[in-house]
């Protein structure tokens, strides 16, 4: 998947400089001059990070951040601001649940690394996500066949943690083939 990252602010020399900034990572860059044109780029594209402002003409980076939340709960957020208050902080952390906070002049360094590890997050947790759904699937598949095969689930250790399988005679097998033989064949 490719790491398409959104870059908001209404000053264009403030998204050059970010731009030129990340110009040595994999990253598919995108940039937006106002939370409105942000938005309209979310709905026709996926994006794992999304840098704003906080102060941008018709609406506030952490009102933005925070509609990127309900409607993108997965793209990681981080808001950079020129006038670093307490109030625009905790309206960005509890409205738009940012990932990181920077105040501008930003550090290159430190921006590069937030946004490579805002990625990684993001991979991260989708990866978690496909593995959970993966669980829930096989966890399903088990109560199918533990409600046709009672018992099959059943599972015994010893002592040691070692999993005790129960014998099984030949007659027991030989059965259990041509069962699955036949449901193969119906």
């Amino acid at each position: 998947m490719n790491s398409n990252i959104l870059l908001v602010d209404d000053e264009a020399n403030v998204l050059k400089a970010i731009r030129r900034a990340l110009i040595d990572e994999p990253l598919d860059i995108m940039l937006a001059e106002s939370a409105e044109e942000a938005l309209e780029k979310m709905k026709r594209g996926h994006f794992k990070v999304v840098v704003s402002d906080e102060r941008m003409p018709a609406m506030q980076g952490s009102e933005f951040l925070a509609i990127v939340k309900d409607l993108h709960p997965h793209t990681v957020r981080i808001l950079l601001t020129g006038h670093a208050t307490l109030e625009a902080a905790m309206n960005a952390v509890n409205k738009g649940e940012i990932y990181r906070f920077f105040c501008k002049p930003w550090d290159d360094t430190d921006l590069k690394f937030a946004i490579r590890s805002a990625v990684e997050k993001f991979d991260l947790e989708a990866e978690n996500r496909r593995l959970l759904a993966t669980v829930k699937d096989q966890a399903m598949e088990i109560k199918v066949l533990e409600r046709r095969y009672p018992g099959i689930s059943r599972v015994e250790k010893d002592q040691n943690g070692t999993f005790l399988l129960p014998d099984i005679n030949e007659s027991e097998i030989a059965n259990l083939i041509l069962e699955c033989e036949r449901e193969a064949k119906g």
